[in-house]
């Protein structure tokens, strides 16, 4: 998913609830949380992280790992026409560009031989199956998100980034770079798209690392600093991203079954026990005994909106968009107002230059009988002389 969760696994089997998430964008303290949870509930802390490396265990899962890298590199047309051969409805679910989601149902097809459109419409028929897709795995889950004041947090992620700067951050990049990715380079086969190198670090100083030595000190530091800069702003990009994912996922739209989510404020790191630790005990404890918690869980926003996977066709935009609430969401946007408004002047121009066309083949019709004959006649017009004028 979008956004990194730590899951607290309670080994107490009579406890309810058996599992509780913990949503968060980055650097909102989601390890920490999962850890003062986790001593206190002796229970096993699972990392969901999104970026997390899948070794080798034997099994084939490395195998099946290739197998979808090697389908990504296809690029995003050629891997939709493949899909739509085989999977016609998942296809016109997906966007030619979700390049990840499309090779993932392609995998599934070829390891499986069944339609990923198959398996999904199946885990949705069981019980407790909805929208979204199969039932709980865990029967009453509790879910936390940590969020924040947006200036806060940027604040705390831009200082977050100087710590990993003075713990050494540029002299780990500068040893993988060796390791791994200069002779990726040197091939031109670097893809800042695929496994750990698209994390939040690597693109970023990209620059920086491949300077040649030739360079001076001061333009090494100024692609440095310009590699601080741009890492800063990729983090906090990426926690409104991860913010935005929750929100949608569920809050706005919101599945048949999905649990209730409870809020809680980590504006403030200074009172972390107050406005964090407390409230997320406590909501444990009432849960625990089967009672309503004194804190509500956020409230679903327009909850009676579904949002069809439709596949839609903007030609203005020359754009393919999947989803009828984003559909409408870009039937709204500048852009789109942009080339309606460009589509309606180029009709008028058209409209107007046939006009003109039409008045200019109009003086070219033959003159009427009631004109002159000094005017009709093309003898006339090129024949005629002067006459020279006399006293």
């Amino acid at each position: 998913m979008a956004a990194s969760s730590i899951c607290v696994q309670s080994s107490l089997r009579a406890m309810r609830p058996s599992l509780v998430v913990i949503l968060g964008a980055t650097g909102t303290g989601k390890s920490k949380l999962a850890m003062e949870l986790g001593q206190r509930l002796k229970g096993e802390i699972i990392s969901a992280d999104s970026m997390q490396d899948n070794e080798d265990s034997g099994d084939g899962e490395d195998t099946v790992s290739n197998r979808k890298l090697q389908l990504e590199k296809l690029g995003g047309a050629e891997l939709h026409k493949q899909l739509m051969e085989v999977d016609p409805t998942m296809a016109a679910m997906l966007h030619p560009n979700d390049i990840r989601k499309v090779a993932r149902s392609l995998q599934i097809q070829q390891e499986t031989g069944i339609a990923h459109s198959v398996w999904l419409d199946e885990q949705r028929k069981q019980k407790g199956g909805g929208g979204l897709g199969g039932p709980l795995r865990y029967p009453d889950p509790c879910i936390f998100w940590l969020h924040s004041d947006m200036e806060a947090l940027d604040k705390r992620l831009d200082a977050r980034v100087d710590e990993m700067l003075a713990a050494g951050l540029i002299d780990e990049l500068k040893d993988f770079h060796v390791r791994y990715n200069q002779n990726k380079i040197h091939d031109q086969s670097q893809d800042y798209q695929h496994g750990i190198f698209q994390s939040i670090g690597f693109k970023e100083f990209h620059d920086y690392l491949i300077a040649p030595e030739s360079c001076s000190q001061q333009e090494k530091d100024t692609l440095r600093n310009k590699g601080i800069e741009a890492l800063k702003i990729a983090t906090r990009r990426y926690a409104r991203k991860q913010n935005k994912w929750v929100r949608n996922r569920f809050l706005k739209r919101p599945g048949d079954g999905v649990p209730p989510v409870y809020g809680l404020d980590v504006s403030d790191v200074s009172r972390w026990e107050e406005t964090v630790l407390t409230p997320a005990l406590q909501i444990l404890a009432s849960l625990c005994k089967g009672e309503e918690p004194a804190a509500s869980p956020l409230r679903a926003e327009r909850a009676e909106l579904t949002n069809k996977r439709s596949r839609h066709t903007c030609d203005l935009c020359d754009k393919v968009i999947i989803g009828d609430l984003e559909w409408t969401a870009h039937l709204k946007s500048k852009k789109h107002y942009h080339h309606v408004k460009k589509k309606k002047r180029k009709s008028e121009e058209r409209a107007n230059q046939s006009q003109t066309l039409d008045i200019s083949q109009d003086s070219l019709i033959a003159p009427s009988c009631c004109e002159s004959p000094q005017k009709s006649s093309p003898d006339t017009r090129t024949g005629h002389t002067q006459v020279p004028v006399t006293s």
